[in-house]
């Protein structure tokens, strides 16, 4: 039996994105430590720094586990909900 990366484990998911509404948002002002941390536990690799100190993420591809929100709640840097009701993951693999 083959065994499957995390990035193919991944692409079995099915995420279905609420686009106008977004259930993560980094807010004004935010604290880039925090969001450096993010970038490094994210499972799915959604936060990105770039060069000039600037956050890249899209919410789209979220595994929901809540890792961004216990990182950034003390600092207040990111808006967390779970998506709305029929939107966000479904787990297709173990």
């Amino acid at each position: 039996m083959k065994t499957m990366s995390i990035e193919e484990k991944l692409g079995i998911n099915k995420f279905t994105v609420d686009e106008g509404n977004p259930h993560i948002v980094i807010r004004n002002g935010f604290n880039l430590e925090d969001l450096k941390k993010c970038a490094i536990a994210c499972p799915a690799g959604l936060y990105v720094i770039n060069d000039d100190d600037t956050v890249s993420f899209d919410f789209a591809g979220c595994l929901e586990c809540g890792t961004c929100r216990v990182i950034c709640s003390e600092s207040g840097s990111l808006e967390w909900n779970y998506p709305q009701g029929t939107f966000g993951v479904e787990f297709r693999y173990g």
